[in-house]
């Protein structure tokens, strides 16, 4: 279990986390989404002791995280938005490189990168260098690499960024898989799809506070699980309704510019945090 307690991060007069207190079960697959700049990206790196909290504590089932305690790190791995390996490297010795990194016997090395390959659907083209590898093959190479530790703990900071719609749902199933092995994952992402699929709960952070925390099928009711979208003269707006009878019995009233739909996470978002999300 992971525990957020009044986790604060400053720079100078800037607060870019601003006492964040929440618990991530064992085995939870968690999101953290918001804005640019909400401070998502900034949790990631105290999680990962990249960045030491100005306040606050991080506690791992228990024990409190800092960069001498090398036996909660251990438990953790973190995937960053940008791609931290050598152009000329083969997934093989990026898998290498990584074991040796951490002392493991090359036996074991060479077992555990047959295994993760082969379970990430990269096997066939482990001898390709990293720089001819698809922007998803060098996501999924970056997990198999994050897993060759065996951590408790998954931390992925915008991993399906810039992937086109196919890898980007390959890259879901291949993390679900993970999940179902009870490993604890914590996604950050900009993708509302993305999180209401595969996250069982989420927390929306904005300037650094959190604003929600609940499972995506729990903030959806809340908001309502049925939206009426009307366009008039100042644009695209929307009204949510607890149940399918309430939005048509509403948009019989509407103008013809009017359609009903099922209520997503995105909207939640929306009226959350007064805009909509957008890639960067």
């Amino acid at each position: 279990m992971i525990e957020l307690r009044s986790l604060t991060k400053r720079f100078e007069d800037f607060t870019a986390v601003d006492g964040l207190s929440l618990t991530v079960e064992t085995g939870e697959f968690f999101g953290l989404l918001g804005p640019n700049g909400a401070g998502k990206t900034t949790t990631i790196s105290m999680l990962s002791t990249v960045l030491l909290p100005t306040s606050g504590e991080i506690l791992i089932d228990g024990q409190r995280l800092t960069r001498k305690s090398s036996a909660q790190k251990r438990k953790l791995s973190v995937i960053t938005q940008e791609y931290s390996m050598r152009q000329d490297m083969s997934m093989d010795e990026v898998m290498e490189y990584q074991g040796r990194l951490y002392r493991l016997p090359m036996k074991v090395i060479r077992q555990k990168t047959e295994e993760l390959l082969d379970f990430a659907g990269l096997l066939e083209y482990r001898r390709r260098t990293v720089r001819h590898l698809s922007g998803g093959m060098k996501r999924k190479l970056m997990i198999c690499r994050a897993l060759l530790i065996e951590p408790e703990i998954l931390l992925l900071d915008e991993p399906t960024a810039g992937m086109d719609a196919l890898s980007r749902r390959q890259m879901w199933n291949l993390l679900r898989r993970l999940n179902g092995r009870s490993m604890t994952i914590i996604l950050t992402t900009h993708y509302m799809e993305e999180a209401q699929a595969l996250c069982d709960r989420v927390a929306l952070i904005n300037r650094g506070k959190l604003q929600k925390l609940d499972s995506p099928a729990g903030l959806i009711a809340e908001l309502g699980g049925f939206a009426v979208d009307e366009t008039g003269e100042d644009g695209l707006k929307s009204r949510y309704f607890p149940d399918r009878e309430a939005a048509i019995a509403y948009l019989r009233t509407a103008g013809q510019d009017a359609s009903l739909r099922a209520t997503t996470l995105e909207d939640v978002f929306v009226e959350c945090a007064g805009r909509k999300l957008t890639n960067g």
